[in-house]
């Protein structure tokens, strides 16, 4: 299934990646001030309107003429426009044309690079794995391997992003990479052209029987990734039933609609996926799940779901679905609370805006809006003490601006992002293993399937 350009995402995601607070752990008063309300309630105009636009522009011809420099009046143009729209919400925002491409590149999930997945450690950057079929796996990079240059350019306080930039590039350009590697007294250098790369949205890991998938974003690889894991999952078992899985959705920041409905369709075959309702009727719709292959051969198997404080929008909605039609036991911390849906909106040669146009609701008519969606298990992590006070964020609810209209009560309190490296340590996964092999029991695991009730709720 495909929607229009509709994306869901967190500003920040970084932040909950690296178990960072990207806001203060305070309750936000939303209640608007008299005036305000006084404001949106009565329609300004046709005249009134056309006074404030000319009150633009008589404050822009001032700055031009009279600021102490000569100004760039496209750069002030475009500041207005960002003012203008990120004014409406903490979502909506201008997109200047460099800043689009960047978008349109991590909502495809393709780039121009070389295919290594990475990560800063020390004074170089290890590589976690070469993405198959791609110049580096070509090359003979391997996992483990630490890049300690990258075109000459000593890598020793350079941030991941930076790392990024720099690999990545315009496709038929060369990069080289300066590496050492574990039984090797010499540096290797590696000469490499960049390609097309789709970054993998999925990662898959087994314990013993179990299927553990990691679902990092919701590109535009997000299904294909499930999928793949999956089949990946039974060839690895060689005929052996599968005995559970666990989707692990934290510090996931969302992305694409569709994405998000066909995942959530993986693990259904009927009732609804998601329901968004806006203003405008032509962006209101109610999104359902399909009978398929790939539900089918799953159907029977155990699933349970990871959330956490940076489980975001597309994620919450996956999350939500499959609690609200009880094939999930959702394992964790609240989510972050994102309820509304954003489409980007392509300005030609001068980038793009990012509109809010509606909200989504779970399959039971819940507006998640600044209040996250709750798991049926919490489990907490032992957060190190020196993150400890650093964990958590308080989500949607926090940001300035943000769009209430949520029936669910706001959070008030934070929820952590703290995920630790080693499964072993990960508090939620390995509660999520026990829980599939029967080693520790609840009364929401198994959960008790009615997709009736999702299906004949909504509009």
């Amino acid at each position: 299934m495909r929607l229009t350009p509709i994306r869901l995402a967190v500003t920040g995601a970084v932040l909950f990646a690296l178990g960072l607070s990207a806001a203060p752990l305070i309750a936000q008063d939303q209640t608007p001030a008299p005036a305000a309300e006084a404001e949106k309630a009565t329609p300004r105009t046709p005249d009134e309107i056309y006074s404030d636009l000319t009150l633009f522009g008589e404050v822009f011809d001032r700055i031009r003429a009279e600021y102490v420099d000569p100004p760039d009046e496209k750069t002030l143009i475009h500041a207005a426009l960002q003012g203008m729209l990120s004014s409406l919400d903490p979502h909506s925002g201008y997109i200047e044309p460099v800043d689009y491409e960047g978008v349109q590149e991590d909502t495809s999930g393709k780039f121009g690079g070389v295919g290594i997945e990475m990560q800063v450690e020390k004074d170089s950057i290890k590589v976690i794995a070469p993405i198959d079929e791609t110049p580096a796996a070509k090359a003979g990079i391997l996992a483990n391997d630490l890049i300690v240059q990258i075109d000459g350019i000593e890598v020793q306080g350079m941030s991941e992003e930076q790392a990024v930039d720099k690999i990545r590039g315009e496709v038929g350009t060369t990069v080289k990479l300066t590496v050492l590697r574990e039984g090797v007294n010499e540096p290797l250098t590696f000469e490499l052209t960049r390609d097309i790369i789709a970054s993998r949205a999925a990662r898959l890991t087994m314990q013993d029987d179990i299927a553990v998938i990691r679902l990092s974003r919701f590109s535009e690889q997000a299904f294909v990734g499930i999928e793949k894991s999956i089949q990946d999952a039974e060839k690895q078992l060689d005929g052996k039933p599968l005995k559970g899985i666990v989707l692990d959705l934290r510090n996931n920041p969302g992305g694409l609609v569709d994405q998000a409905v066909s995942v959530t369709d993986a693990f259904l075959k009927q009732g609804a996926v998601v329901l968004t309702r806006g203003r405008d009727e032509t962006v209101s719709s109610r999104y359902d799940a399909r009978p398929d292959d790939l539900d089918k051969q799953i159907a029977d198997v155990p699933l349970v779901v990871l959330i956490n404080g940076g489980s975001a929008s597309a994620a919450e909605i996956v999350a939500g679905a499959l609690q609200d039609h009880k094939r999930a036991t959702l394992v964790g911390t609240r989510s972050f609370g994102k309820g509304s849906v954003q489409s980007i909106i392509p300005l030609g040669g001068d980038g793009a805006m990012r509109l809010t146009i509606a909200r989504y609701y779970t399959p039971n008519n819940r507006s998640i809006q600044a209040a996250g969606i709750q798991p049926d298990i919490q489990v907490l992590q032992d957060v190190p003490e020196d993150l400890k006070g650093r964990d958590e964020i308080l989500g949607e609810a926090a940001l300035p601006g943000q769009i209430g209209g949520g029936t669910e009560q706001q959070a008030t309190v934070g929820s952590s992002v703290y995920v630790p490296v080693e499964p072993e340590k990960d508090t939620q996964l390995q509660y999520a293993l026990k829980l599939i092999r029967g080693e520790v029991t609840d009364p929401s695991y198994p959960p008790k399937s009615d997709q009736t009730t999702a299906q004949s709720t909504g509009g």
